[in-house]
């Protein structure tokens, strides 16, 4: 069924766990991760990032087909429109049933941010959409060892507490140590920032760069206060291991272990995760 992330979220933040966002480039990947959330009965956000549209998949395509994946689940479907920055490309995505969108400002400066949430968010409730923000700023993985060099910027208690009062966000991504992409070591993340700014605030935390962040490490953010984690380039990753395993000798055998390689990602992440089933009435 196709649903907001409302319902999920505060059963998450109740009992302690978090629910996948994988990302998804084209519609064989967004079936194939509906095909495990509804093997293991648990819900899933199936999430479409601005960038990667036009690559192997459109606005229209992804809401077309989005939805009707997703209303035919047997489990609770997000369909989310991932790091858009773009205002028309978000309205749009939710004029056409995303029924949840991020608009990602974290780079402007604090008020900018404000704003720019505020547009989309008065555009997305009275549509019945809800909106993720980002305060702070998750930066990239490549350099993650140069702490000097990175362009992360961490979330502070005191701008979570005000932006949320001053958008009515429905949930916000933090900035505590990931970054996106790859890293050549293993972040260092600010649990003890985690841990203040989950206490301080009500709604639900998401977590971006979760991709080789550390089995460890998105346990522990899950069960401090994460109730969503991105991840994509393990899913790319996971593939192409695949794929180098099988060799396959045809481009059918190719997609066979590319889907073999991303399913068993999205499996292993929701043990890490401890993503339990959820009941939508």
């Amino acid at each position: 069924m196709l649903v907001t992330s409302k319902e999920l979220f505060a059963v998450a933040q109740k009992e302690r766990f978090a629910i996948p966002a994988p990302n998804f480039i084209d519609l064989d990947w967004l079936k194939w991760h509906i095909e495990v959330a509804e093997k293991l009965n648990l819900p899933v956000i199936a999430a479409l990032a601005e960038s990667h549209l036009g690559e192997s998949i459109s606005l229209e395509e992804a809401a077309v087909m989005g939805k009707r994946y997703a209303e035919a689940a047997k489990v609770p479907v997000v369909l989310h429109l991932d790091h858009g920055t773009t205002p028309a490309v978000i309205k749009r995505g939710i004029d056409l049933g995303f029924s949840s969108v991020m608009i990602d400002a974290s780079q402007c400066d604090f008020q900018a941010n404000v704003e720019r949430t505020k547009e989309i968010i008065d555009y997305a409730h009275p549509r019945g959409v809800v909106v993720e923000a980002e305060i702070g700023h998750v930066g990239s993985g490549e350099n993650y060892e140069n702490h000097e060099l990175s362009d992360s910027i961490y979330t502070t208690v005191e701008e979570a507490r005000n932006f949320i009062e001053a958008t009515n966000v429905d949930s916000l991504a933090i900035s505590i140590g990931t970054a996106h992409g790859m890293y050549t070591g293993r972040p260092i993340i600010s649990f003890d920032r985690l841990k203040e700014i989950a206490a301080a605030i009500d709604i639900p935390l998401v977590l971006h760069g979760g991709s080789s962040s550390g089995d460890n490490n998105l346990k522990k953010c899950a069960q401090n206060g994460i109730a969503k984690i991105n991840i994509f380039s393990d899913f790319l990753n996971a593939a192409m291991d695949e794929i180098n395993r099988k060799k396959p000798g045809n481009y059918l055998e190719v997609k066979s272990s590319a889907k073999t390689g991303t399913q068993n990602c999205l499996k292993h992440y929701y043990s890490v995760f401890e993503t339990r089933t959820v009941s939508i009435n």
